[in-house]
């Protein structure tokens, strides 16, 4: 099984230990789901959390070392222009595209109302089910 963690999703998961994302996260790593990101999504991830947690770039570093040492950094080729209301969102669809994931988990309203891209289910954490 391969999925993409939109940034929402990476800071919920990242900064509150008991959010579904953080458990869901932990069960994604414990059976070795392959998790996969792009430069372009961690430096939004390293923005955000600076910006708007008032976290140092040094721990944020940290914590993306951590990331980094389970998931996939990928190089994007596709240039998916979708999501016209926020731009930004594109580089999620990209990632999943070129990764051939099945999955983008996400909190972000602009990608939830596709509920699919080119068969990627597009699903919020508390929604996902982990196969058995």
């Amino acid at each position: 099984m391969k999925i993409v963690l939109d940034t929402n999703v990476l800071i919920s998961a990242t900064l509150w230990d008991n959010s579904i994302s953080h458990k869901l996260l932990i069960k994604l790593i414990e059976r070795n789901v392959e998790l996969f990101t792009t430069l372009e999504i961690i430096n939004e991830y390293k923005k955000a959390v600076i910006r708007d947690f008032q976290y140092t770039e040094e721990k944020v570093n940290e914590i993306i070392e951590r990331l980094l040492s389970f998931m996939k950094l990928i190089e994007t080729s596709s240039k998916i222009e979708l999501v016209k209301e926020d731009p930004d969102d594109n580089k999620i669809l990209e990632c999943a595209k070129d990764s051939e994931s099945g999955y983008i988990l996400s909190y972000d309203d602009h990608l939830l109302k596709l509920k699919e891209f080119e068969s990627i289910k597009i699903l919020r954490p508390d929604d996902f089910r982990l196969e058995r």
